[in-house]
């Protein structure tokens, strides 16, 4: 920056001089006695002229007293007009003396206020390459600081942090980015993917509207899709893991490092879709959803679970799904193949009843809200709606 500031006060100098260098130039004139001084030397030469001619008898004494009166009249107004051009002179040194002083005081103190300096040093900075990852962050962070409303710094900032395994404070950047710039579609799966990270990979309630809302603008969205597929696969809905990287698969270009690893993925969902046992004997299908009500009550890692429980037999679970608050509503499907105990099976008894649970601590046995459904046939094939919707006593 010294080579800057040297730069301006070069240019501030030039300015000064052209206020300067006419006042520099200027030289009192030579000549003689001064205008009042002269004025003066004729009005004596005047009387004297007066008073010889009335000692000659040429004028009266009261013709001499008039003659010296209109004299003093003339004089008097000689030096009058004489004194606004000696303060005229007088300003017209001081006044451009004065603004040489305050133009450039003046000039540096607007650039300070209003100038661009900060990121003057900043391009410079920019103009080599950063020695590390850090030191990009800290150039990022102050190119925001200077730049607050640059959603494209901020973005890029969010990203340097995702690259630092700072997920929290990417999340919050990439939340202002979003702000910022409309909440395009690729921000909001990226925002998304921070929030899941710093939630230590929880698919919390935010993170899953931020997904519904990236891929309603963009069914193409890959972050979105890449992230949806990791909470399926971690919720043991593999085929939709399996759905969701295969879309995501397809989109990206040929040669793209990242389609290995999502073939990875997918055929490890398979396997794990083929180790399943297969489901025989009845097969209860239900949708599980939260009441409006209780939504607000709740928080997306909270725990819930899916279970069926035999009418008029033991107390312990037939069948049992966990999933978390963030994954409804959703649809699941309940049969032997879910049983906790080999001997307590639904294929056992004919009437059962479905409940789900929200169970903030983890417990299948007690909780915070409960849902429950009307007595049904182990048989059943239609669809259940079970809304959680009243307080867990």
């Amino acid at each position: 920056m010294i080579d800057f500031w040297m730069a301006v006060g070069l240019l501030l100098l030039v300015a000064a001089s052209f206020l300067l260098i006419p006042v520099l130039r200027h030289r009192p004139s030579a000549e003689a006695p001064p205008r009042t001084a002269l004025n003066v030397a004729l009005y004596e030469e005047r009387l004297s002229e007066m008073q010889t001619q009335r000692e000659a008898g040429t004028l009266s004494e009261a013709q001499l007293d008039t003659a010296r009166a209109e004299a003093a009249r003339e004089l008097l107004a000689d030096t009058e007009a004489v004194q606004p051009g000696r303060v005229s002179r007088q300003l017209g040194r001081r006044v451009p003396l004065l603004a040489a002083l305050l133009v450039p005081l003046l000039a540096l103190g607007l650039y300070l206020h209003y100038g661009a300096s900060a990121r003057v040093e900043l391009a410079r900075e920019f103009a080599a390459p950063p020695a590390s990852l850090e030191e990009m962050t800290r150039r990022l962070e102050r190119t925001v600081e200077a730049q607050p409303d640059s959603a494209e710094g901020v973005y890029f900032l969010g990203r340097a942090y995702m690259a630092e395994q700072r997920p929290a404070d990417a999340a919050r950047q990439f939340e202002r980015a979003a702000q910022l710039s409309g909440r395009p579609p690729e921000l909001l799966g990226q925002w998304a993917q921070a929030l899941y990270f710093a939630e230590n990979k929880t698919f919390t309630a935010q993170v899953r509207a931020l997904t519904d809302e990236a891929l309603q603008a963009d069914p193409n969205e890959v972050t979105s899709l890449g992230l949806l597929g990791i909470a399926a696969f971690e919720g043991r809905r593999y085929q939709e893991a399996v759905d969701y990287w295969t879309r995501l698969q397809g989109l990206l270009p040929e040669g793209d490092p990242s389609r290995a690893a999502l073939q990875g993925g997918i055929a490890k969902a398979r396997e794990n879709l083929g180790a399943q046992p297969a489901a025989t004997g009845p097969r209860l299908k239900v949708r599980v959803e939260l009441a409006a009500a209780v939504r607000d009550q709740v928080r997306g890692d909270d725990s819930v679970f899916v279970f069926v429980q035999a009418l008029g037999g033991p107390p312990a679970p037939l069948a049992v799904r966990r999933l978390s608050v963030a994954d409804l509503p959703v649809q699941v499907e309940l049969s032997d193949a879910d049983a906790m105990m080999p001997q307590l099976k639904l294929s056992n008894f004919a009437q059962v009843q479905l409940s789900a649970r929200v169970s903030r601590a983890g417990q299948p046995t007690r909780g915070e809200w409960l849902g429950r459904s009307q007595p049904l046939a182990v048989d059943t094939t239609a669809l259940q709606t079970l809304t959680i919707d009243r307080p867990d006593q």
